[in-house]
């Protein structure tokens, strides 16, 4: 790309964010007509080369793209996004579309990459056959010929990588790769056409051809394209959990309109169309089932296999799968705000994020391949002064061995792949996970924090009494109601369902409203005053209860909750609500205190109902009275006593607390600022969900883990051995064919280990 002389490109440098302009230019020049490449402002290690808009950071991605412009990233360094697909300039790895979709067309790179090595099999196994044969007719020159296809086509974006790699100064796996066979065909080649300038001691007995490398250098580019075919191959399968979730959408729908019934595509469907679903059908966008009746699978994203019944008034699900009843619904979410598109696209995010963990890994492959290249160079050295004859040989093999086996991908992938895998097993079953850091660390919570209503209970509160203090019942709920119209908290819910309930069909006007967080409500009905909240709001309002504390404790010590009403004067009347436990809380908290996580519930309730709750539920811990900022407080506090400590809540007013705590928790059916504040949702809402939650942040770090060492093992016993450590005490070398075919192997290795993560129950704990 040429640019004007007067450009005005203005980009961030993916490492560190500073921005990139024509002043940064090689020269300080003003435009880039004579320029190839120029640095940040920084001087960061990335050249960018020619174009630098084809590096993006996420928020400076165009809206609209065009459809052959689609954003690509590298699985090792999510910070890299181009439009178009390439390879990435920190790893050279190949890189990937940002945003998965089922209509994807062919990987390019891996056919790419099958091709060549196809080509390089069909040359270099004939060669490594009679070189290994000792085949008379099989001259150098003869090698040459073999070797040639495969240096020159088959190898070409491995020298093509490791050329940018130096270029870019980010020295990766191909830099090495380039390197060790670079220098074993320029040797050979070298030795090929001009035998004479090589000492006797590196010539073939019998023959004036000094010993070359060409099968070596052939065999080894055969099987680092090998190993590229099966990493893309291997990685292509860590994307299966969003193809998976992506399939669950239907083509289709089929649209009620004007008594007429009419198949439309998807993307046609509005908000507040009425939409026919038939038994056995997805259901195509989230909405409310407005006639009819159903079973409904929701196993795809909520990871339950119990179907749920569906009938007038209830939410469904898009992606669901109907039973065999058929119902109408009313489309309230499409497109993008769907709930199975908000899930893809949080678990794509996720995927792209780094884990804490991964600073260790990006530490030591910052350092990696310079060290290599170091104990390369030593390596050569060394064996040609201290090794026995012949010592070039002996410099040159051993040399080469070490820049082979050297595998910095493997480090790379360690982490990102299981990371990959276990978002997208997490979506399956039901848990979002906003970021790999909220992952890693809900493997280390010990204390885990829990809002009550909507969390431990129901979140569906019901009215259960009242109690009149000189006022008719239906007056007492007919007033309650007006002033909780226009509250969504969950027990203003019950309070106006309750009085429809009960026959009234209309509520007053109120005027003056105010609303009191974590207190209560007051409002003006014909000229009067009125209050409606708990005791510390009558207590402010000095309003007297005293004549009904009996009956106020023992409504409190069967867990309901008590509502005071009450004019400028005196109390009118309570109002209990009773908000039903949810029948898995108890186990799943049960099962939380076994693995050694203290629970501890905050609740706005009195002291007698949280008790209640709480000695129903086991929890020894539990803070009554709170209001939505000291539940912030109560983890701060918490948190400065060294606990770690995750917080699970549903409301507006357990947001703060979900954002202070180490790990945010939202129930899915909260609200959307919660699940915003979180960094792990559940869909299901379901207390179990969080025991789920955490054995797949165990089995995941378990992985990475694993894959760590073995990555840092295999480094640190390979490049040893292919120096020749082993020699002087068994006279074991290491061919930089066997460390060709290892340094392949191990990055597979790692995927693979990744992908076994697929296959694990979320119900044991690691």
């Amino acid at each position: 790309m040429n640019f004007p002389k007067t450009t005005s490109v203005k980009v961030k440098d993916p490492v560190c964010g500073m921005m990139i302009d024509p002043t940064s230019a090689k020269g300080g020049k003003s435009h880039f007509q004579d320029q190839d490449y120029f640095f940040c402002q920084a001087k960061c290690k990335i050249k960018f080369e020619a174009n630098p808009e084809q590096y993006l950071k996420p928020q400076e991605l165009p809206e609209k793209l065009e459809s052959s412009q689609a954003i690509y990233t590298c699985p090792m360094h999510p910070e890299i996004q181009k439009k178009g697909p390439g390879t990435c300039p920190i790893c050279g790895m190949a890189l990937e579309p940002l945003e998965v979709t089922l209509e994807e067309g062919p990987n390019l790179e891996l056919l790419d990459m099958t091709q060549r090595f196809k080509v390089s099999l069909v040359f270099s196994l004939p060669l490594l056959v009679l070189v290994m044969l000792e085949v008379a007719l099989v001259t150098n020159w003869v090698q040459l010929i073999f070797c040639l296809p495969v240096m020159v086509y088959s190898s070409r974006p491995i020298f093509e990588r490791g050329f940018q790699s130096i270029k870019n100064k980010n020295l990766n796996m191909f830099t090495l790769i380039s390197l060790g066979t670079g220098v074993a065909f320029i040797y050979s080649f070298i030795a090929t056409l001009f035998p004479n300038l090589f000492p006797a001691e590196l010539k073939k007995s019998h023959t004036s051809e000094v010993a070359v490398y060409f099968e070596a250098a052939a065999t080894i580019v055969t099987l680092v394209l090998l190993g590229q075919v099966l990493e893309l191959k291997a990685r292509s399968q860590t994307s299966g959990a969003i193809k998976a979730l992506l399939g669950l959408a239907p083509k289709k729908a089929l649209r009620r309109s004007q008594g007429q019934e009419e198949e439309v595509d998807l993307a046609s469907v509005q908000v507040g169309d009425y939409l026919i679903v038939k038994p056995g059908e997805k259901i195509p966008v989230d909405g409310l089932v407005t006639e009819g009746q159903s079973s409904v699978d929701e196993s795809m994203v909520t990871g339950e296999p119990i179907p749920l019944e569906k009938s007038m008034g209830l939410k469904v699900t898009g992606g669901t799968i109907n039973g065999t009843g058929s119902f109408v619904m009313q489309a309230q979410k499409v497109g993008s705000q769907t709930l199975l598109a908000q899930i893809v696209k949080m678990v794509s995010e996720a995927q792209r994020s780094k884990a804490p963990i991964q600073k260790l890994a990006d530490l030591v492959a910052g350092y990696f391949v310079p060290a290599v290249v170091v104990i390369a160079v030593l390596t050569f050295f060394l064996w040609f002064f201290l090794g026995p004859d012949p010592k070039l040989t002996y410099a040159l093999v051993n040399s080469i061995a070490v820049l082979i086996i050297a595998c910095p991908c493997a480090l790379g992938l360690a982490t990102p792949m299981s990371i990959m895998v276990g978002t997208g097993k997490g979506a399956q079953n039901g848990i979002l996970i906003k970021n790999a850091e909220a992952l890693e660390i809900l493997s280390k919570v010990n204390t885990l924090v829990v809002d009550k209503t909507g969390t431990l209970t129901e979140g569906k509160p019901s009215l259960s009494k009242i109690i009149s203090a000189g006022l008719a019942e239906n007056e007492i709920i007919k007033i309650a109601a007006s002033l909780e119209t226009v509250s969504e908290h969950p027990l203003a819910l019950a309070i106006t369902q309750g009085a429809k309930n009960k026959g009234i069909p209309s509520f007053y006007k109120v005027e003056n409203f105010l609303s009191v967080t974590g207190q209560g409500l007051q409002g003006s009905i014909e000229g009067k005053n009125y209050f409606i909240g708990n005791s510390k709001w009558m207590t402010e309002k000095n309003i007297s209860f005293s004549d009904f504390k009996s009956q106020i404790e023992e409504l409190r010590s069967q867990g309901q909750t008590v509502m005071f009403l009450a004019d400028d004067k005196k109390l009118l009347g309570l109002i209990a609500v009773v908000d039903q436990i949810k029948p898995s809380a108890k186990k799943a908290i049960q099962d939380l205190q076994n693995k050694n996580i203290e629970v501890m519930m905050l609740t706005g309730d009195n002291q007698v109902t949280a008790e209640a709750i709480a000695h129903q539920l086991g929890i020894v811990h539990f803070i009554s009275d709170v209001l939505p900022q000291q539940k912030k407080e109560a983890i701060e506090k918490l948190q400065k006593s060294g606990q770690i400590v995750a917080m699970a809540g549903d409301g507006v007013n357990d947001a703060p607390a979900l954002a202070q705590a180490d790990v945010g928790i939202a129930m899915g059916h909260g609200t959307d600022v919660a699940i915003e504040s979180a960094g792990i949702t559940l869909i299901k809402g379901d207390l179990s969900g969080i025991v789920k939650a955490r054995n797949l942040s165990l089995q995941t770090m378990k992985n990475i883990k694993q894959n760590l060492f073995f990555a840092f093992i295999y480094n640190l016993v390979g490049v040893p051995v292919a120096a020749g450590i082993l020699f002087p005490f068994l006279g074991i070398l290491l061919s930089p064919m066997f460390a060709s075919a290892a340094m392949a192997l191990s990055s597979v290795s790692v995927i693979a280990n990744a992908l076994r993560l697929k296959a694990k129950s979320l119900t044991d704990q690691p």
